[in-house]
């Protein structure tokens, strides 16, 4: 039997899939990695002028997956909250266009913001953000503990301190189901703070695929500087290997470990093997995320061997 895909959306509480499916021209949702939001963009038929618009700022909650079919997992998994940020009206013929953004994702998040974090730890900072924006913290146990002396945030927004917190420590910050997440990158963890199953994908499932290695130089050395408040001067710190170029961090950091720290997370980003793999599925999967361990089957033997990682 072949696949029938299969949606729900609903507004308020109101489910509104059987007015939208017989009008649905295209619906896609791109899930991202890190601190930007994920993206909801429906087209819809408005050929008879009677399809009322969604206003600015209506909450959409979304569902995917599969009616039946051979080969498929049948039923739908929850893909969130959206927000609409546009709506879009053109013809002929008549069309609806909306676009719209993970819900979790709020305006005061992006708010440039003032303030000094002094003697606290990577977890505190989570914590108090997440707080900030009624979310729920979930902060890796291996960096909640990590000791932040000096922290300035400087006309920087929270969303924009935790990616440069994420650059620091290796980790990403992303934002689901309600949930702050502050993880290693690679770490693979779900909003409630479980490992998020392993998955693999088999040539057979896809209509495509393209793999691809980038040389690039060795890594090389990272220097970092960080302030010495004793010695009343700037002091370094390095990492990584001394075959190729060096490089040199641009920020001063206010101790000796968040340098170590960083230069270390940079040397390690360096030196990741510049592999990717790009797959378009026969039939899409609802249940893939970004972040989530994925094994290749049915490709070349150096396909097949890689660890690989799900980015979105």
């Amino acid at each position: 039997m072949t696949p029938t895909a299969d949606f729900r959306i609903t507004l308020d509480g109101k489910d509104l899939s059987p007015r939208i499916r017989p009008r649905l021209i295209s619906l896609r949702l791109t899930e991202k990695r890190g601190g930007d939001a994920d993206q909801l963009d429906l087209v819809l038929d408005d050929s008879d002028g009677r399809l009322a618009l969604p206003p600015e700022g209506a909450v959409l909650t979304v569902a995917l997956g599969w009616k039946a079919g051979d080969g498929v997992a049948i039923g739908l998994v929850d893909k969130g909250r959206f927000t609409v940020d546009t709506v879009e009206h053109s013809g002929p013929p008549d069309t609806v266009s909306i676009r719209a953004s993970a819900a979790d994702f709020a305006g005061s998040l992006t708010t440039r913001r003032e303030q000094s974090w002094h003697d606290t730890t990577l977890g505190a900072i989570v914590q108090a953000i997440a707080g900030r924006h009624r979310l729920q913290p979930r902060c890796a146990p291996a960096l909640a503990s990590i000791a932040v002396h000096a922290k300035a945030q400087e006309r920087e927004s929270d969303i924009a301190l935790l990616r440069r917190l994420g650059r620091e420590h290796d980790a990403v910050a992303t934002i689901k189901a309600g949930c702050l997440i502050f993880a290693p990158i690679g770490a693979g963890i779900t909003a409630t703070g479980k490992p998020l199953p392993g998955v693999t994908i088999r040539r057979r499932d896809g209509d495509r695929h393209s793999y691809r290695v980038e040389k690039r130089e060795a890594a090389g050395k990272v220097v970092a500087e960080w302030h010495d408040r004793k010695g009343a001067k700037k002091q370094q710190v390095t990492a990584g290997s001394s075959d190729g170029a060096e490089r040199k961090l641009s920020r001063v950091y206010a101790s000796e470990a968040e340098a170590k720290r960083a230069a270390a997370a940079e040397a390690r980003r360096a030196g990741r093997a510049p592999r990717s793999l790009d797959l378009t599925l026969a039939f899409g999967r609802a249940d893939l995320a970004p972040e989530q361990p994925a094994t290749a089957q049915g490709f070349k033997a150096d396909i097949d061997a890689q660890r690989w990682l799900i980015s979105g």
